[in-house]
């Protein structure tokens, strides 16, 4: 396969996930199993079509079962489960039913919204399909057989994931949709907060406050007093959030934000990492001007390298209404993106300063948070 991919100039190695280390795992074990000899490289055909061929390490044998485990290698797009090897066991059963379950470091759902049964393993489907049909490969019809999956380092490396927040606890995920980990790729980031939208959705609620990250949820607790359980990190993503949570049927989106971020959203800009787009001051400087301010602090904010140097002049020459109307303007693009959607929801934004002070907000502050309380 084509191994690598081309991110700035730079030739990346393409990885594989853990349902395919544990798809792996699982099928080298029940070959183990059935010829009663170890096996020391193993090959899988992932999701995508991509052939896999893996080193097995630490072969376990005996007459009712068989151990292997495969090392997760995540190519250059490195992350909290990358090197860590992914076990299964594999035994075999009186009928023919194949049972996929998760040991040790395989974390548990205790949340709905997530696709799978409150106390199941976080094996997703995708994974659990793979599994069953390699297992199923290496046994034939007539057989079935009890799988588990487990990680060793599951719990300890878990902490440095989304689990807890999503409902997963005591190890990782065994995820994976394709089989193959691209560099860069942003679709699994964007998917673990989908799928918190997802969750609170299953739990009844209907409004939701975007943030950019722990900045936002920090102001909602301490200074909008609300519930952390309203909040869910959109980080760079807006766009998509956006429309997540218009799919998934939000009757009202509050973004909340510090100014510098959002700012972006006024422009039409729904993706704000710097790499995709800026034009924070150029859109500062556009509402200073609809808002007729002088032209001299037009000029002094297009000199400006950061938008916390900007907001100083502005405030030092009392034009600080720009704020205000910049945060209607977000809401306005909120709603325009959404515009297609059968039941738009009431879409609202609310800006703060690096000091957590609010700045401007698309309706009284009051009104957008009587909501939430």
């Amino acid at each position: 396969m084509d191994d690598v991919v081309w991110h700035n100039g730079k030739a990346l190695r393409k990885g594989y996930t853990t349902g395919s280390c544990a798809t792996a795992a699982a099928k080298v074990a029940a070959l183990m199993l059935l010829r009663q000899q170890v096996i020391d490289n193993v090959s899988i055909v992932t999701p995508s079509g991509v052939t896999l061929n893996l080193n097995v390490e630490l072969p376990l044998i005996s007459p009712g079962e068989a151990t292997a485990a495969i090392r997760k290698d995540g190519g250059d797009d490195v992350d909290a489960t990358d090197g860590m090897l992914i076990f299964a066991r594999v035994r075999l059963r009186s009928d023919p039913a194949i049972c996929i379950d998760g040991g040790d470091g395989v974390g548990r759902v205790t949340r709905n919204g997530l696709g799978l049964d409150i106390g199941q393993a976080a094996i997703n489907k995708t994974p659990r399909h793979t599994i069953e049909t390699a297992v199923r490969e290496a046994i034939g019809p007539g057989r079935g057989a009890d799988v588990e999956i487990f990680a060793p380092e599951g719990e300890a490396r878990a902490r440095n994931t989304y689990n807890a927040r999503l409902g997963i606890l005591g190890g990782i995920s065994i995820i994976g949709t394709s089989g193959i980990v691209t560099p860069m790729s942003e679709e699994s980031w964007k998917k673990s907060l989908s799928l918190e939208l997802g969750m609170k959705r299953a739990d009844g609620m209907d409004r939701v406050i975007l943030v950019p990250g722990n900045h936002g949820e920090r102001f909602v607790a301490e200074q909008l007093q609300i519930d952390a359980s309203y909040v869910v990190t959109m980080s760079n993503f807006v766009g998509y959030m956006l429309k997540e949570a218009e799919r998934l049927g939000f009757r009202q989106i509050l973004m909340v934000g510090h100014f510098g971020k959002l700012v972006k959203v006024a422009a039409g800009i729904f993706h704000t990492h710097s790499h995709i787009a800026d034009g924070r001051l150029e859109t500062l400087i556009a509402w200073l001007a609809l808002c007729d301010a002088p032209h001299a602090l037009m000029h002094q904010v297009a000199d400006c390298v950061s938008t916390e140097e900007a907001m100083a002049l502005i405030d030092a020459a009392g034009w600080q209404r720009v704020y205000p109307a910049i945060a209607a303007r977000v809401a306005e693009r909120m709603a325009e993106l959404l515009r297609f959607s059968s039941r738009p929801p009431r879409c609202d934004a609310l800006l703060f300063s690096f000091d957590q002070q609010v700045l401007g907000s698309s309706r009284p502050v009051a009104a957008l948070t009587e909501a939430f309380r």
